[in-house]
């Protein structure tokens, strides 16, 4: 040792020799003051404290046969600081206590120091867990603040995208049928003046309620949202990603979409492309569109492992629910699972604007 742990030793070593010499109370005297001073001198080194303060209470208890009162209580004190730190150097400097016991010599300190160092380590993992809670809380709170500016987020966007898109086609709609209707009564024209300033105001208080639901979520994103034009690179994007064969075919004759039909179709075979590289990594994928009887039909289909059983039943799982509800949500349907071979297919039908 170096430094103040040196001379602390040093002094003891010092004390020791002298107490050899010494008569029996002045020698009890020097073996007390050796088990007390360490706490003392060493109370910021736990370790260092508790190892000699047990040495000169182990040698006061064995060379004396007399339990200093003052060292059994700087003991305790040392071994349950020492708990608080280490708990395998707390129980490491009890087991000269409970031999001792065994040979007779000390039955109050065997019982004791033990229990001082085990009160320590129990302080410690109590201090711990308080500690952990607090993370845990802090965690948790933030994780729902998260995942509620998130959720606001996107009732935002679906709310900017959809029915604020749906708002100002009424409106425009109402006032270009009031000024190319030829011989419209006034009454009507009326009619659809109010129409139009309903929709207009309804727009304002859209944009103010969107203004309360994004004012948690930083800037508003300026990126429009995707649509069919972005196939090609979503399919880029997940043949890049998966190393696999991803291919997109195009059946039939292209049909006008309302634009939130767009962004389902293309959510859902975002999804589904997500699905198939989690769950079939590498595998090839198609992707096919087909347009037929007013319709579009979306398949994404992979050739991963799959079951015996052909796809049927509702859909499960939170991302082929969330498919199953854009869908829905425009008058479409979907369904999907395993295939009959293997693989695994999404197939969603949505309505074209016509219908």
């Amino acid at each position: 040792m170096t430094g103040v742990n040196g001379r602390v030793v040093a002094g003891l070593l010092g004390v020791a020799a002298f107490a050899v010499g010494a008569s029996e109370s002045t020698a009890l005297a020097l073996v007390g003051l050796a088990t007390t001073l360490p706490l003392v001198l060493l109370w910021p080194q736990r370790t260092a404290a508790a190892v000699l303060v047990t040495v000169a209470t182990v040698v006061s208890l064995t060379a004396f046969r007399h339990p200093a009162y003052a060292g059994l209580a700087a003991t305790m004190i040392a071994l349950f600081r020492l708990g608080e730190t280490s708990d395998r150097a707390a129980l490491a400097c009890s087991l000269p206590y409970l031999a001792l016991a065994v040979t007779g010599h000390a039955p109050v300190a065997a019982a004791l120091a033990p229990s001082a160092a085990l009160a320590g380590i129990a302080w410690q993992a109590r201090s711990r867990a308080r500690v952990s809670a607090a993370a845990r809380d802090v965690i948790e709170e933030s994780l729902m603040r998260s995942g509620a500016a998130g959720e606001r987020a996107r009732i935002a966007r679906e709310l900017h995208d959809v029915v604020a898109h749906h708002i100002s086609m009424i409106a425009v709609q109402a006032e270009t049928a009031r000024l190319a209707t030829p011989g419209l009564p006034p009454a009507g024209a009326d009619r659809l003046r109010a129409i139009g300033d309903t929709a207009r105001g309804a727009l304002t208080e859209m944009r103010r309620l969107l203004g309360v639901l994004r004012a948690d979520t930083g800037p508003p994103e300026r990126a429009p949202q995707p649509g069919l034009r972005e196939l090609n690179a979503l399919v880029d994007a997940a043949r890049a990603a998966s190393g696999g064969a991803t291919r997109l075919i195009l059946r039939g004759t292209p049909i006008a979409l309302e634009p939130v039909a767009e962004l389902a179709a293309y959510r859902i075979v975002q999804e589904a492309l997500t699905n198939a590289r989690r769950h079939a990594p590498g595998a090839a994928v198609d992707v096919e569109f087909s347009y037929e009887g007013g319709a579009l039909r979306v398949t994404v289909r992979d050739n991963g492992p799959g079951a015996d059983d052909p796809i049927e039943g509702p859909v499960d799982g939170l991302g082929l629910v969330g498919m199953r509800e854009r869908a829905g949500a425009v008058g479409g349907t979907v369904r999907a699972g395993a295939v009959r071979g293997g693989g695994f297919m999404v197939e969603a039908v949505l309505p074209g604007a016509a219908a």
